[in-house]
């Protein structure tokens, strides 16, 4: 019997965390809108069984979760919906609750923070998003730990910085292996020599199975770093190399995105979050290390070579 469930289970991270789950022999429930994207991913899986939810629909939430132990919340919305990550949010918390789920997991980003006040960033640091985007992530995030207020579920988060590996395609690196694997040019957001950090994505997975089975764990935000600080030039740069081929760029700053904003609506969202390229957000994941240890953190290289090598 699964006791650990995937919400939103069909991206990247999704199969990142089904990864780790699976090489400790445990078994999960994969939830998504979709039985057919989930059984492409999750089919041959002999760990996975799967669900199909609706979120607008209390009772489809609760049957989805039922005699599920662990939730971790993965669900993603269109770049320009970020107002339903609170809503979507708290349907999943009441239908959690319903179902007698014990802990949930929501796995975050930095968004919380807005700029940068400090050179490294723990979890102490204010969460003043300037952005709506941010104040829609922190909105999420205090339902969630406001819901471990209550006593009725014991919940946590965990933030991730921007990430890249094995099929990751909305990495701002995405366009960089590409490119590097068919000789075009790469897109990238600049500027792209600011301090700047990738987690790999194999990484969380690894780290999130380990954080879920902490007691510790419970009714806190945790913050996790990549493998260094690097920039978005020195991994690009690294990337054509490993692939054999002379660098090629094409480098979009904010006025170029909002050009290009007038005619793709995902483009004309980064103008917002634009800040992150000249202000990065770098963390300080100390406190989780003194919870969980000594964290997974593989260098960029050799990340970069299985990430190649998975194209």
């Amino acid at each position: 019997m699964e006791s650990i469930a995937l919400i939103g289970a069909s991206g990247s991270l999704g199969k990142a965390i089904a990864s780790a789950l699976g090489e400790k022999d445990k078994h999960y429930r994969v939830i998504g809108r979709s039985e057919a994207s989930l059984s492409a991913t999750f089919g041959d899986d002999p760990h996975a069984s799967i669900a199909t939810w609706n979120p607008d629909s209390p009772e489809s939430v609760r049957l989805a979760l039922d005699g599920i132990d662990t939730a971790i919340y993965i669900v993603g919305v269109n770049y320009w919906q970020f107002e339903l990550h609170p809503q979507l949010m708290k349907k999943t918390l009441d239908g959690a609750i319903a179902a007698g789920v014990k802990k949930l997991l929501l796995i975050g980003t930095v968004y919380p923070f807005g700029k940068p006040r400090t050179e490294r960033v723990n979890e102490d640091h204010p969460r003043k998003p300037h952005t709506f985007k941010g104040r829609m992530r922190k909105e999420q995030e205090d339902l969630v730990l406001a819901a471990h207020a209550t006593g009725r579920i014991q919940t946590a988060v965990l933030r991730l910085p921007d990430f890249y590996g094995p099929g990751v395609d909305k990495s701002l690196l995405w366009s960089a292996f590409q490119a590097a694997k068919s000789g075009k040019r790469a897109q990238l957001i600049g500027p792209i020599d600011t301090p700047h950090e990738f987690v790999y994505l194999p990484d969380a997975g690894i780290t999130i199975e380990r954080l879920i089975s902490n007691e510790r764990a419970w009714g806190h935000a945790w913050n996790l770093g990549a493998a260094g600080v690097t920039s978005t030039h020195a991994m690009a740069d690294e990337i054509f190399a490993q692939a054999g081929r002379k660098p090629k760029y094409t480098v979009a700053g904010k006025t170029m995105l909002r050009v290009f904003g007038l005619f793709n609506p995902l483009i004309r969202e980064l103008v917002e979050m634009h800040y992150l390229q000249t202000s990065p957000v770098i963390i300080d994941d100390t406190r989780l290390k003194n919870l969980l240890g000594d964290l997974p953190k593989t260098p960029y290289k050799e990340g970069i070579r299985q990430t190649l090598a998975a194209i």
